[in-house]
């Protein structure tokens, strides 16, 4: 993310999966924190974020 329309882009996205309360996108960090239902599947946040035109990074640098 480079800059406040792709932060709001992905929040967008998020938002808009059921079951979603908030989402917040920082692109300092590359980071997203999600709110959600516990019901909320990580597959459907994962394809909402492609689906906006995203990559996906996986940021655990413990492996």
């Amino acid at each position: 993310m480079e800059g406040a329309e792709c932060e709001n882009t992905v929040e967008g996205a998020l938002t808009g999966v059921a079951g979603v309360e908030s989402a917040a996108a920082d692109r300092e960090t590359g980071e997203v924190t999600v709110e959600s239902d516990d019901d909320v599947e990580d597959q459907s946040l994962l394809d909402a974020i492609t689906d906006a035109g995203y990559d996906l990074v996986d940021g655990d640098d413990s492996k």
